[in-house]
C-alpha cells in the first residue's frame, strides 16, 4: 500500500496545484496525506503556498459537492448499491445521515473535522435538498482552514511528510470538539431565530 500511495504522489506531484487538487478530488488517498505532500512540495519550492491552498480548497470542495449530487439526484438506495466504489458504507450514511438531522445545515462545516462523518455529511445534504449555495459556503469554509493546517504540518515536517497522519492525531479530537462547538453555537443560534 505504501508503494501505491508513493507512486500516486509521484504522479500528482509532476501536475503541481493541478496534482493536488486531483488528489483530493478522487480520494483515493487520505486528505491528510495529499496536503502534507503539498506541503512538502511547497518546503521544497515546487509550488507555492497560496496556490496550494487555492488547489486544495478547489480539489476537497469539489469533492463534496460530487457526493452532494449523488445524494441529491440518487438518492439513499443508489448510495447504498454503490457507495461502496467511493468507500463509503451503510453505517456511515446513517451516522452522517443521524448527525445532519440531530444538527441541521450547519453540521455541514463542524462534520468537515471528525473522522467518519466528514466525507459522508455531504450526501445527506442532497438527499434532504439543501441549498447547493449553502452548502458550497459552508463546505469552502471548513475547507480551508483543513487545507492550511496539513499544507503547514508538511512544510514544517519537510522530507519527513509521511508521518503526518501520526504528529496530527493529536490536533484531530481538540479541533473536533471546537468544531462541534462551533456547531452547537450555530444550532442554538439558528433556533432563537426562528
Amino acid at each position: 500500500m505504501q508503494d501505491f500511495i508513493l507512486n500516486v504522489l509521484d504522479l500528482l506531484s509532476n501536475l503541481g496545484y493541478l496534482g493536488i487538487a486531483l488528489g483530493l478530488m478522487l480520494e483515493v488517498i487520505p486528505s491528510e496525506i495529499v496536503l502534507g505532500y503539498g506541503g512538502y512540495m511547497v518546503s521544497k519550492g515546487s509550488i507555492g503556498f497560496i496556490g496550494a491552498v487555492i488547489a486544495g480548497t478547489i480539489g476537497g470542495t469539489l469533492a463534496q459537492l460530487f457526493l452532494y449530487w449523488l445524494g441529491y439526484y440518487g438518492g439513499r438506495p443508489v448510495l447504498e448499491k454503490y457507495g461502496k466504489y467511493l468507500l463509503i458504507n451503510k453505517h456511515h450514511l446513517d451516522v452522517s445521515e443521524q448527525w445532519f438531522n440531530k444538527y441541521g445545515p450547519g453540521v455541514i462545516f463542524s462534520a468537515r473535522f471528525i473522522p467518519v462523518v466528514r466525507h459522508a455529511i455531504s450526501i445527506p445534504a442532497g438527499i434532504v435538498g439543501m441549498s447547493s449555495v449553502k452548502f458550497t459556503l459552508y463546505t469552502i469554509a471548513a475547507i480551508i482552514p483543513w487545507t492550511v493546517f496539513f499544507l503547514y504540518l508538511g512544510i514544517v515536517l519537510g522530507e519527513n511528510w509521511a508521518g503526518i497522519k501520526e504528529i496530527a492525531k493529536p490536533y484531530i479530537i481538540p479541533v473536533s470538539i471546537i468544531a462541534l462547538g462551533a456547531g452547537a453555537v450555530y444550532l442554538v443560534a439558528a433556533r432563537k431565530q426562528k
